[in-house]
């Protein structure tokens, strides 16, 4: 039984698809190849339902919007890591599914952003992109503090992203 994409062992991989290693080399390159077309599909639907579904009432409705992802990202110290490597911004992976999550994800991020700015619920000094690769960076970022806590199985990363989120995107009061 496999428990997590951390715990997967190839030889437990080739035995259950009843292949041989290089074969599964020869498609993949490695685990870690195998593992980031995974993560990949797995972060592909996400972004199809945030893309399907309605967009957010505000910022508060936007932070909630996120737990899948929070969640999905939190779950596994390796699916963040290959999220981050194969996210296209070190100019390696860049033509993964991974990377193209992460370019879809602005452009939703962007879009409910300029509806959001629209109707004068975020700041509209910066162009929806920027305030969207800020949530992202964000997003990031408390993931990367998250794990180096080595949280507890019972606890979030979710009450440590909306302080920043909202702080981010609130209107300025001048």
């Amino acid at each position: 039984m496999i428990c997590g994409f951390s715990a997967l062992r190839v030889e437990d991989v080739v035995t259950r698809a009843g292949t041989a290693k290089g074969t599964l080399f020869a498609h993949f390159g490695d685990k870690e190849g195998l593992l980031a077309v995974i993560i990949g599909d797995d972060l592909t639907g996400m972004l199809d339902g945030l893309m399907d579904g309605p967009a957010p009432r505000d910022v508060a409705d936007l932070c909630s919007m996120l737990s899948p992802m929070r969640a999905y990202a939190g779950t596994d110290r390796t699916i963040f890591d290959l999220m981050l490597r194969y996210s296209g911004a070190t100019g390696a992976h860049s033509d993964t599914q991974i990377a193209a999550f992460f370019d879809g994800q602005i452009k939703v991020f962007g879009d409910w952003i300029a509806d959001l700015q629209v109707r004068g619920l975020v700041r509209n000094d910066q162009p929806p992109q920027v305030l969207a690769e800020g949530i992202q960076a964000f997003f990031n970022y408390v993931l990367s503090v998250w794990f180096c806590m080595q949280p507890s199985p019972n606890e979030t990363p979710a009450p440590a992203l909306e302080p920043y989120i909202k702080a981010w995107l609130e209107p300025s009061q001048s």
